[in-house]
């Protein structure tokens, strides 16, 4: 990794936690709208963005209300779901039918997010996972025209 790719995640990684901890009532229990989850859209654009995403996550994550719970789970849901388009992104080059998959797979596994919800404190997992879910995809569905727009504007596939 060269130090531009490092900054730039550095940075990443500051926004992430910025923005989460400017939201932090709304972004760690059932009825989740963690704004900065937008940031996951960058991979989209380049998988190099992966590392500052994912710390991040770990970042906010350290001071979550749930705990190692939030820790390892809210981790594992980004590495993994970050990781599923990564690989999509192989096969699929149109970057918006991408931003639209990155929304989905996101949206879906937010059942570990629940599971971690349903562990620590105890709230029933469908319910939860519903509940998550419905806040992620809004979050990401708002990024898509946002975050296309700004790659139109800033390139983010030159930035890193």
């Amino acid at each position: 990794m060269n130090v531009k790719t490092l900054v730039i995640n550095g940075l990443i990684a500051a926004l992430y936690v910025v923005v989460s901890i400017a939201i932090a009532p709304f972004g760690f229990t059932n009825i989740q709208f963690r704004i900065s989850e937008m940031f996951n859209h960058l991979v989209v654009f380049d998988k190099r963005y992966f590392f500052g995403i994912v710390i991040g996550v770990f970042i906010v994550n350290l001071n979550s209300p749930l705990g190692w719970y939030d820790l390892v789970f809210g981790v594992a849901h980004s590495v993994i779901s970050l990781g599923i388009i990564i690989i999509l992104s192989k096969y699929i080059k149109d970057k918006l039918t991408l931003l639209f998959l990155n929304t989905i797979v996101f949206t879906f596994n937010m059942f570990i997010i629940a599971f971690a919800l349903n562990l620590a404190l105890e709230l029933p997992f469908w319910f939860t996972w519903l509940t998550t879910a419905i806040g992620e995809f809004g979050v990401l569905l708002i990024g898509i025209p946002l975050f296309y727009a700004l790659h139109k504007r800033l390139r983010f596939d030159k930035l890193i």
